[in-house]
């Protein structure tokens, strides 16, 4: 079978840009949760979430391209180059490259700000490129188009699993000898008041709106909800023949996915844990890898009552007895929840801590509910040297996905 490694990282995040900017704000151990800016979220019961501060399409994109994409698209664009010039990929045969984007929401909050253009002025007041924009795959297509490349081209919308699949879907095209290069990972711009009104509906969110920098906390008993952010990230995988051939600097080895349905509610997850479980397993299985073998657990962590308690339940059936030595953590309390982009974001983490040698924490947990008792990292990270690192997604629908990195 062939192997598949990951040659490439780019982000834009709300705790830094690029994978430099990205370790950066995972070292700093703070969250960047703060009360919205971009929009009066006065009439919400959640006024919170986790924006960008320094995102400049500007250096990466020319002017045209800029006022033809919306932030959906200028974020994944961003991100993939980012990724492409940390591979340092050279010449690439475009026949045989890809891109693979998840996203839950796509160009959605694109459609919701013409709305109120077509309300004020009608039709004509409408952007022309709406049409190009709403679609989940207007991102993977703008960065075929960037990159010049024909191959392998795919998008999902499986909400929060949504990058991890897109890794998944990537992975099995390089295996099956479908692509030898292909730029994988996620983005998402939600941060619009009717797409963030719709969750705030629901009541998903953390209202912990007097003290924004601790509303995300998975695993702690004073959790309440998730807190809402925008972001992209992409990995460059690469079949690791062609890497070694180029002497790429090689960040680790993406060796398995699992992917499972709990078939049983749109919000709310099995309690039993049985499916999460399972796709950690058909993961664990793919990758040839032992549970013995993994040494940190990057969380879904969403910070959701019912969530975290799932997932803790899930991680004890498949890890059993190791279940207890294996550091946990929930990075979501420092970058926030980016829905189908978080993922991403989380895996480029654990690519990152496999070249730095470091565990990222829990930074708002405190106290852990009781009955949650495995090892989460809390507040600060520590050392570790990972032979092998498990990264979960689980999403609305009951959508359950993870993937296993290993040291190349």
């Amino acid at each position: 079978m062939r192997r598949v490694v990951v040659t490439g990282l780019g982000a834009v995040t709300p705790i830094g840009c690029g994978a430099d900017g990205l370790w950066q704000g995972v070292l700093a151990e703070r969250s960047a949760v703060r009360r919205i800016r971009s929009f009066n979220p006065c009439e919400f019961n959640c006024h919170i979430a986790a924006e960008i501060d320094d995102f400049r399409p500007e250096e990466r994109l020319d002017p045209k391209r800029i006022k033809r994409l919306d932030r959906y698209s200028k974020l994944a664009l961003v991100a993939g180059m980012m990724a492409i010039d940390d591979a340092g990929l050279g010449t690439v045969d475009p026949n045989r490259a890809g891109v693979t984007v998840g996203s839950a929401l796509g160009g959605i909050a694109c459609a919701e700000e013409e709305m109120g253009h077509y309300l004020a002025g009608g039709l004509r007041a409408v952007n022309p490129m709406l049409a190009l924009s709403v679609f989940g795959g207007a991102a993977s297509c703008n960065l075929a188009i960037e990159l010049g490349w024909f191959g392998f081209n795919t998008a999902n919308s499986d909400s929060c699993a949504s990058s991890p699949v897109a890794l998944g879907n990537a992975l099995n095209a390089i295996r099956r000898g479908d692509a030898d290069v292909i730029l994988a990972g996620g983005a998402e711009a939600p941060l619009y008041p009717l797409t963030f009104g719709a969750f705030s509906l629901i009541r998903a969110m953390s209202q912990r709106n007097h003290d924004p920098e601790q509303a995300c906390r998975p695993f702690d008993a004073a959790r309440d909800g998730f807190v809402m952010a925008e972001g992209a990230a992409f990995l460059v995988l690469e079949e690791r023949e062609r890497a070694l051939r180029r002497r790429a600097r090689i960040y680790c080895e993406l060796a398995g996915f699992g992917l499972t349905n709990d078939g049983s509610h749109m919000t709310a997850p099995r309690t039993d844990g049985e499916q999460a479980a399972r796709a950690m397993s058909l993961a664990l299985h793919d990758a040839a890898t032992d549970p013995s073998e993994i040494d940190y657990i990057n969380a879904h962590g969403s910070s959701t009552p019912l969530n975290d308690s799932t997932e803790t339940t899930a991680i004890k059936k498949v890890f059993e007895g190791d279940a207890y030595r294996i550091p946990v953590s929930g990075t979501k309390s420092m970058h926030g929840h980016s829905l189908g982009a978080t993922g991403a974001i989380e895996a480029a983490i654990c690519c990152l801590a496999f070249a730095n040698g470091w565990i990222p924490p829990t930074v708002n947990l405190h106290e852990p509910q009781a009955g949650l008792d495995l090892d989460f990292v809390p507040r600060h990270g520590r050392s570790c040297q990972p032979r092998a690192i498990l990264s979960n997604s689980f999403g609305f629908g009951g959508i359950n996905a993870a993937v296993v990195f290993r040291k190349d």
